[in-house]
């Protein structure tokens, strides 16, 4: 069984899930850690693909059972965490484990699994072009959009604590800059 974890955290809208998205691509070694939230799923998303979607009183049933690796309130009344059972289900079957999370939880995970995770840092340009990107998506109100931002400003100070970060200026660039750098985690691995 192989324990070997990539994780990505970026302020929402860095764009760390296209940067993931794209990887998928390259690497066949990889397995998308799907996340658990309390919140409902907005249209299209599929329960048990983008998220596993629980009650709050089911995510606080888990929690108090203590089935998750991470979790945290992201948001009031919003929840998200790590599944101890989703981290089992992809290391029993020889997987590398990807992480999309939020800079807490990136934290959490990093120090879980120590020099067995790359944690990645995705950085967007500057907080003008993180808005403009928060903005476009058309999924969020005002007040959550300014939610976001004000998280966004406390979490880039985070940087520090990951052991790469990647500046999300040019799509293409960050993703070729994202895969070289994996390359080397994973050689160094074997």
């Amino acid at each position: 069984m192989t324990r070997t974890a990539i994780l990505f955290s970026a302020p929402s809208g860095s764009g760390k899930t296209t940067i993931i998205k794209r990887l998928l691509q390259y690497f066949d070694c990889f397995e998308f850690s799907i996340s658990a939230t309390s919140r409902k799923p907005r249209e299209g998303e599929r329960d048990g693909v983008d998220y596993y979607f629980l009650s709050p009183d089911e995510f606080e049933s888990r929690v108090r059972d203590g089935q998750f690796l991470e979790w945290e309130e992201v948001y009031a009344g919003t929840r998200y965490g790590t599944l101890k059972s989703e981290i089992d289900r992809i290391c029993d079957r020889d997987r590398v484990v990807i992480f999309d999370v939020d800079v807490n939880g990136g934290i959490n995970i990093k120090r879980y699994f120590g020099d067995d995770a790359l944690a990645i840092f995705v950085m967007p340009p500057s907080i003008e072009v993180l808005e403009q990107r928060l903005r476009s998506r058309g999924t969020e109100s005002e007040e959550s959009i300014q939610k976001r931002l004000g998280r966004s400003a406390k979490e880039l100070e985070e940087a520090p604590r990951f052991d790469t970060t990647i500046v999300n200026d040019d799509l293409d660039r960050a993703v070729e800059q994202t895969k070289r750098t994996i390359e080397a985690f994973l050689k160094n691995r074997q």
